[in-house]
């Protein structure tokens, strides 16, 4: 894969993933979500993960630690999203809260850490 895509890719995630937690503080504000949970828990559902699991990678690609950290982490940060939506759809403002302050922001800083080593591994080759 092309460095300057895999490096572009990259950086558009961290703003896609920042605009959810903006969606996600949105809805524990409004107590209501439009996002169907079942759909947010799976991780090749967005742009980032439609890439992640495209075939745009090569073997090397998908054999590194880089892409198992971040495909690994991707699927966590869905997988927590969906409980705080989940959890403002039943009316769990408190659990929501909890959540969202929690295991999505410990998830959510993972993330984007591991992609921002990512970029930093891509500049340094």
């Amino acid at each position: 894969m092309d460095k300057a895509v895999l490096e572009t890719e990259l950086r558009n995630a961290l703003g896609a993933h920042g605009i959810w937690k903006l969606k996600l503080r949105t809805a524990l504000n409004t107590g209501s979500c439009d996002s169907d949970p079942a759909t947010v828990a799976r991780d090749d559902c967005c742009a980032f993960g439609k890439w992640l699991y495209g075939d745009g990678f090569d073997d090397q690609t998908k054999d590194g630690m880089p892409y198992k950290v971040v495909t690994r982490l991707h699927a966590e940060f869905h997988k927590t999203a969906a409980k705080v939506i989940e959890r403002v759809k039943s009316g769990q403002m408190e659990a929501a809260h909890e959540t969202l302050n929690g295991d999505f922001a410990l998830q959510s800083k993972k993330l984007t850490l591991a992609i921002a080593k990512w970029r930093g591994e891509l500049k340094g080759h």
